[in-house]
């Protein structure tokens, strides 16, 4: 197994790449600077330089991988055009170029309420409404996916649990990043996972549950 990260030196995607490779799985990191992500990721990563916007660069660094971890979401800028840029024509990409790899499950870090048209969020260039349709995208291509919903996102760590529910069922909560990558490290290893959107948050009043739980309970 080896698995391409997307989206590697961002704030969700740096946690996933260490945890993989605390797992010792081999990952490759997609990186557009690559001086840049060698003082973030760790020295034992396999650094890839490629841009999600650009599907030519994306071939070669899917060529040995069975295994791709979307995490790429667009900052906040004044580009109105930035999160169809890059949560949807980047995810796109990332499929058409997946699909034609024969990668064998895909997994896509989205957010809560992307179904939600009249949410707060999407006054940010409607960035829900594209990370929604590039959910739609990935799920009418045939590619085995897990889609990820986190709620809001926080840096630190903390000991609460993860609450794990349908598509459409949490509206509020959040959850620190180090947790959503644990959902989609274990997503890789827990066959209940595939074919599933899955949302979740973390509370401290939930009861703990195993990772086979989490995703069982999932419709």
């Amino acid at each position: 197994m080896r698995i391409l990260v997307a989206g590697a030196t961002g704030q969700t995607g740096r946690h996933i790449v260490r945890q993989l490779i605390d797992k010792n799985v081999p990952v490759k990191a997609l990186v557009r600077d690559i001086e840049q992500a060698k003082t973030i990721l760790p020295s034992t990563a396999e650094l890839i330089v490629g841009d999600v916007l650009q599907p030519a660069s994306l071939e070669s660094a899917l060529a040995d991988c069975n295994v791709l971890i979307c995490a790429t979401g667009a900052s906040p800028s004044l580009d109105p055009t930035g999160p169809y840029q890059i949560d949807y024509q980047g995810a796109k990409n990332l499929v058409d170029v997946a699909k034609a790899k024969g990668i064998e499950h895909f997994i896509l870090v989205s957010s809560l309420c992307v179904s939600k048209f009249f949410h707060p969020l999407n006054l940010f260039w409607l960035v829900l409404y594209w990370k929604k349709q590039a959910e739609s995208y990935i799920q009418a291509s045939g590619i085995p996916y897990t889609i990820v919903r986190p709620g809001g996102l926080k840096n630190e760590d903390n000991a609460d649990n993860i609450v794990m529910s349908s598509a459409d069922t949490l509206f509020e909560g959040s959850i620190p990043r180090p947790k959503v990558a644990q959902v989609c490290v274990e997503s890789v290893f827990q066959p209940e996972a595939k074919s599933k959107i899955v949302e979740v948050v973390a509370s401290r009043e939930a009861e703990s549950k195993s990772w086979n739980e989490l995703f069982s309970n999932v419709a």
